[in-house]
């Protein structure tokens, strides 16, 4: 039998190890985050034909910061997202989404952003158009969904136990 102080200690251990677990987890999950968000801010920029300096000029954040931020080693508040969107002329809700801190909207993420990215469309333009595609969206896989119930599914033949005697 396990003495008291025995138990306790391997209870600690586990309880040490699972939040060790769960902690380098969630660290993987941010870097992630945090890179995919760089990774399309840099996307962006370069589309945008604007020099890292440039945009962290316009951002109001200082170059290195963004440069962290483009590569994945920081991860930018909601606040600092708003200023690089104002920077790169694109909603901050583009930003949100890719940080993870917004829901992403239905649809395709390429779809998504090029609508946002175009230059030629005003924001409420935009928010429109984004509307729209994601209710055409949403209607779209409603209707495949019903006509996937409508189906008939496929049943094995019932055999009565008049028949198997016949």
């Amino acid at each position: 039998m396990q003495r008291p102080t025995e138990f306790v200690r391997d209870q600690v251990t586990a309880v040490r190890e699972s939040v060790a677990t769960a902690a380098a987890e969630a660290s993987t999950v941010n870097t992630n985050v945090s890179s995919s968000v760089g990774e399309f801010i840099r996307n962006q920029r370069n589309a945008a034909q604007v020099s890292l300096r440039e945009l962290a000029r316009l951002a109001g954040v200082s170059n290195p910061y963004l440069s962290q931020v483009e590569r994945g080693l920081r991860k930018p508040s909601a606040e600092i997202l708003a200023q690089i969107a104002r920077g790169l002329k694109i909603s901050a809700e583009t930003l949100y989404e890719q940080a993870g801190i917004l829901d992403r909207r239905s649809g395709t993420a390429s779809t998504v952003a090029a609508l946002r990215a175009d230059e030629a469309l005003s924001e409420r333009h935009k928010a429109v158009l984004l509307e729209l595609y994601e209710t055409y969206t949403r209607e779209h896989a409603a209707q495949l969904a019903r006509e996937q119930a409508a189906e008939p599914t496929p049943t094995a033949p019932t055999h009565t136990p008049q028949e198997e005697t016949a």
